[in-house]
């Protein structure tokens, strides 16, 4: 595909991966819709991806756990971009690792409608306007936790596995239409997502996380291939 000027949606803009993949993209002359919850981390990645490129780069404040909210920003995306050509599910929140019996009922809902039940409402909205472009893509941006077992987290990795198994059937879904689906299983990435949780890791630990800039280059490399080759899933390991 080729992005110079095409339209890019991503979740969770406004910081971590997701920040990286809007600034990627905008280097290579991409318009994005930037959605998050963080106002003035989302009007500070605007500005930087419209200087870096972006021919246009709007931030759109949005509670993925809203329904409502997704669908008011999903008009207003349509109506000011014109249509979509790139979908990136991104945006993704972390469960501290705990017996199940000790996971409070809040963060079992918050964690499936943020990482799961979100990403498939709003590819569902914005499938109709991929399937009219000549050459679409969707990359879910999952973790390795949806291929692994991954010890004490039983709601982030039900997300995830959940994630991509949705992937797996939507690729089978849209096959032989225009809309081209991938997965990205990355393994722990050097975000704040862990600590807002509490969660700690040693520094020796978190030196071997992958740079989400590093992630963001694989993203668009993927993005970027000819139409006649399509990554269809990428593991990313440190």
């Amino acid at each position: 595909m080729t992005l110079k000027h095409k339209v890019a949606v991503v979740t969770g803009g406004s910081d971590g991966i997701g920040r990286q993949i809007v600034l990627k993209l905008a280097t290579q002359g991409v318009h994005v819709a930037i959605l998050g919850r963080n106002t003035e981390r989302l009007t500070a990645v605007e500005k930087e991806a419209n200087e870096a490129g972006s021919p246009k780069a709007k931030l759109y404040v949005c509670d993925l756990r809203s329904l409502s909210m997704i669908k008011e920003v999903v008009g207003r995306i349509l109506h000011e971009f014109g249509g979509v050509d790139v979908l990136i599910n991104n945006a993704g929140i972390w469960q501290k690792k705990m017996p199940l019996e000790e996971l409070e009922e809040g963060v079992v809902d918050e964690v499936i409608q943020t990482n799961l039940t979100a990403q498939i409402h709003l590819t569902r909205l914005l499938l109709p306007a991929l399937k009219k472009q000549k050459e679409a893509a969707i990359i879910n941006v999952i973790s390795k936790s949806g291929v692994t077992a991954q010890e004490g987290q039983t709601i982030y990795s039900a997300s995830k596995w959940g994630m991509a198994g949705f992937t797996e059937v939507l690729k089978t879904d849209l096959h032989g239409s225009h809309v081209r689906v991938a997965s990205v299983y990355q393994s722990g990435t050097r975000t704040d997502m862990f600590m807002k949780t509490g969660e700690k890791f040693s520094a020796e630990k978190l030196e071997k996380f992958t740079d989400p800039a590093d992630l963001a280059d694989v993203i668009v490399f993927m993005l970027s291939r000819p139409p006649k080759i399509w990554l269809h899933d990428v593991r990313v390991e440190q």
